[in-house]
């Protein structure tokens, strides 16, 4: 089974989350946001879609940018994969201290407002352990991606060339990334934006999306 692994490094890459222009509306596709970079902007590492949203493009959960809350924990019940309980969020300090961690404990825990943050779900790995609710090899194969942290902290984004099921993603990061927790982006819409490899993938409308940005030239 192939997969598509991109890195991210504290102090080496920041991370972002970006859903459009500053009072616009989203840009819905990774090469809407490529074209739309500002010009001042560090140069991109890679992008990827990067949790649940509406129709209109907007987030479902819970959504920080630059250091602004745009939406609310969602703990609801309800359909979807968003609701396969627990999910979980992705969040962090911009340069380093990445983490992903089901939304309870989310709730219980975090206390400062990170510098950025997505929801989305099903959690894929919660605490070394697959979620309960996954099954080892479904039926269900589609594209999909996710996000992980392993134990040095470093920020594993993953996107599968093919269709798999929930537990190969899941496995993939449990058991060859060696990620305690780990966390489903999406399906049918994964998409990732490689700028050095020239791959901008498209495909249906996104809503929130991750960016991994180089450092600034002169840096480390």
């Amino acid at each position: 089974m192939a997969f598509t692994h991109c890195t991210a490094v504290p102090g080496r890459n920041t991370i972002h989350t970006v859903l459009g222009p500053k009072d616009g509306a989203p840009y819905r596709s990774l090469s809407q946001l490529a074209v739309n970079r500002p010009d001042k902007a560090h140069a991109v590492a890679f992008a990827m879609n990067g949790g649940m949203f509406d129709d209109a493009g907007q987030p479902i959960g819970y959504y920080v940018e630059d250091g602004e809350r745009l939406m609310k924990l969602n703990t609801n019940e309800g359909p979807g994969n968003f609701h396969v309980l627990p999910n979980g969020v992705f969040y962090g300090k911009a340069a380093g201290l990445w983490a992903v961690t089901a939304s309870d404990q989310f709730a219980a825990r975090v206390t400062n407002r990170p510098d950025f943050g997505t929801q989305s779900g099903p959690m894929l790995v919660i605490d070394g352990k697959l979620h309960p609710k996954i099954q080892p090899d479904g039926t269900s194969l589609k594209l999909r991606n996710g996000v992980g942290v392993d134990k040095q902290g470093l920020a594993h984004f993953v996107i599968s060339d093919e269709p798999v099921s929930f537990g190969k993603l899941a496995r993939y990061f449990r058991d060859t990334l060696h990620c305690p927790n780990a966390l489903f982006l999406d399906g049918s819409v994964s998409s990732l934006w490689d700028p050095e490899h020239g791959r901008v993938d498209g495909g249906p409308p996104l809503g929130p999306l991750i960016v991994v940005e180089k450092p600034a030239k002169g840096g480390s």
